[in-house]
């Protein structure tokens, strides 16, 4: 007769379970997606950034340490880990722990109807299959109507770096940012083009400098119109310059 395995009772994990845990816990239980390009602010409570940045810290002590490397005697190394983790937590990630920047929104008062073009609007991000950094360029091509809402020039730059500051895969990324722009907008077109340097081809593998990526997303009329997406891609100026 088999011996029945002991529960965990339900409290005591809690109390034991470390930030990461209990936040994965409640994402869990909402059925909410946790990907490396989420963004999971909502599910944070007060306090718990801060024990995620102090538990990345302990990790990424371990992983020098792997790494063969005397983090107690080597002065370049000793406050490495505390550094990765506010890099991560605070800077290159923040995109996943900060809820969206406040975007001020006004009514389109002139009913403007023709094509504006943003862009170039710089992008740093990191590659999510090796945290290596991904450098680039955004052109955002928009076509309002009498109903869509009108944002600052700045706060396309501030919603873009809030979606590329997470680990990305850049065919990915510019989806998400067509995303957004359109719920934020509601234009009859939107387009979005990403032009990017990746470190995990130029650091690392074939170590080739040269290669960047172009990769597009259009939306609504941009897809519907090729007069209309002629018109945007002759406003951008060549790839590479």
């Amino acid at each position: 007769m088999s011996t029945p395995k002991p529960t965990v009772s339900p409290i005591s994990h809690w109390a034991t379970a470390t930030a990461s845990q209990r936040i994965g816990d409640r994402l869990r239980a909402a059925g909410a997606r946790f990907h490396a390009n989420d963004n999971i602010a909502g599910f944070l409570q007060p306090g718990e950034l801060e024990a995620i940045e102090q538990e990345v810290a302990s990790k990424a002590q371990a992983l020098l340490r792997s790494l063969v490397i005397d983090v107690d005697q080597d002065h370049n190394t000793q406050d490495t880990a505390r550094r990765l983790a506010k890099m991560f937590v605070r800077e290159v990630f923040a995109g996943r722990y900060q809820p969206p920047p406040p975007v001020t929104e006004f009514p389109n008062a002139e009913r403007l109807n023709e094509l504006m073009v943003v862009g170039p609007i710089r992008v740093r991000s990191a590659c999510s299959h090796h945290l290596c950094p991904i450098m680039g360029r955004v052109w955002i091509g928009v076509l309002p109507n009498a109903n869509s809402n009108l944002i600052g020039l700045s706060k396309y730059a501030r919603l873009v770096d809030w979606v590329m500051s997470r680990p990305q895969i850049q065919e990915e990324a510019v989806s998400q940012i067509a995303n957004l722009l359109e719920q934020r907008l509601q234009p009859d077109g939107i387009a979005v083009i990403m032009e990017a340097d990746h470190f995990c081809m130029h650091w690392r593998g074939v170590k080739d400098d040269e290669t960047r990526m172009t990769n597009s997303v259009m939306r609504g009329a941009f897809l519907g119109d090729a007069s209309l997406r002629k018109e945007f891609l002759s406003l951008l100026p060549r790839h590479g310059t």
